[in-house]
């Protein structure tokens, strides 16, 4: 079996040597392992960086012009052979380390879409109430409409059998892709499950995108792809 890791990049330059070098080392226990990487027109050196990047099992593909998370992972899924997916932001508010976790679940009890809960254990220490309470909401209205029990609807942590992403169609471009994936995930009859990850939030300074114009666009994304 072989596990795709699609990482989604936008002006990542101070992080994504290190993100890649965590990638590459990490090991899984009897699976294969590629990463696909999309840089999504980024304008700050990363994509020279990425450039500059020449090793067996990693994959660099490039937009243009800047599209999107959303189509950025459309890109990455398009390009990927792995028997799961996994999307790895290009920041170090996940860690690499904690996919092993997410590989064993999906394996050992067959499901079709495991998720890398931060909140699962409640909040984490270092990220702001706000954005907190807004994820759970998020949630809890997305847990509403697809019937699922999930604590982090909106983690980017989300490994996938292929033979269910193979089955929808990612149309948002942007941050509603994470409702509009676990709707669509739900109805094409994948078996969900979460386990608890670690989460080291950064803040807007140091680079983090999403913002409340996302968070409408989530609402508006949860009924329409659980109701339409």
């Amino acid at each position: 079996m072989k596990l795709s890791i699609l990482v989604p990049v936008y002006n990542e330059k101070r992080t994504i040597t290190s993100v890649i070098g965590r990638l590459v080392e990490l090991k899984l226990d009897g699976m294969e392992k590629e990463i696909v990487i999309v840089d999504d027109g980024s304008t700050d050196g990363t994509r020279e960086l990425l450039k500059g990047i020449s090793s067996e099992g990693i994959r660099v593909i490039f937009h243009e012009k800047n599209k999107g998370k959303g189509r950025a992972i459309k890109t990455a899924i398009e390009n990927s052979t792995g028997d799961y997916v996994i999307i790895q932001d290009a920041d170090l508010e996940y860690d690499p380390g904690e996919i092993p976790k997410l590989v064993d679940m999906a394996v050992s009890g067959n499901y079709g879409a495991v998720y890398g809960s931060r909140f699962y254990l409640g909040c984490p220490p270092d990220d702001a109430f706000a954005h907190y309470l807004g994820n759970r909401l998020l949630t809890v209205i997305s847990n509403l409409f697809s019937g699922l029990k999930l604590t982090d609807m909106e983690t980017c942590y989300k490994l996938l059998k292929r033979e269910y992403i193979n089955r929808i169609s990612i149309m948002e471009n942007r941050f509603g892709l994470e409702p509009e994936i676990t709707a669509k995930m739900k109805k094409a009859g994948a078996v969900f499950t979460e386990v608890p990850i670690n989460y080291s939030a950064r803040s807007y300074k140091e680079g983090k995108k999403i913002g409340a114009k996302d968070a409408l666009r989530a609402v508006y994304c949860i009924v329409k792809y659980n109701m339409f």
